[in-house]
């Protein structure tokens, strides 16, 4: 599949929760791409990556499919959520929870809550 588009609308629908980030999961290449895998890993949330870092096109492409012009951006359900400093503040008020009972998203939920402790 050449079209980055078509590519990114394929990934984003495909899987229930999505991370466009520098590096990997288990190596982000970014401070904020760490933050936010960290924050998923941490929580326990099955994700799937995507190293915009390994193809040009898709890391331009993400930015333009999303409107959004920075990396990393996380998709639920389809959805596009935001980047490091939303998926931080979501975090630590309880609405990353609430978004992720909405959409049937499994995830620890006294992780999450540790993560708030430790930020108080």
């Amino acid at each position: 599949m050449s079209d980055p588009q078509a590519q990114i609308q394929t990934t984003v629908s495909d899987n229930d929760v999505v991370l466009f980030m520098k590096g990997t999961k288990m190596m982000p290449q970014c401070g904020f791409s760490s933050k936010v895998a960290g924050v998923l890993n941490f929580m326990g949330v099955e994700f799937s990556d995507v190293n915009v870092l390994a193809d040009e096109a898709i890391r331009q492409g993400i930015k333009d499919f999303s409107d959004w012009p920075t990396v990393p951006q996380l998709y639920v359900k389809g959805e596009f959520i935001g980047g490091c400093d939303i998926i931080t503040e979501m975090t630590l008020s309880g609405e990353l929870d609430q978004l992720f009972d909405d959409k049937d998203v499994t995830y620890n939920k006294e992780a999450a809550e540790q993560i708030r402790q430790a930020n108080l």
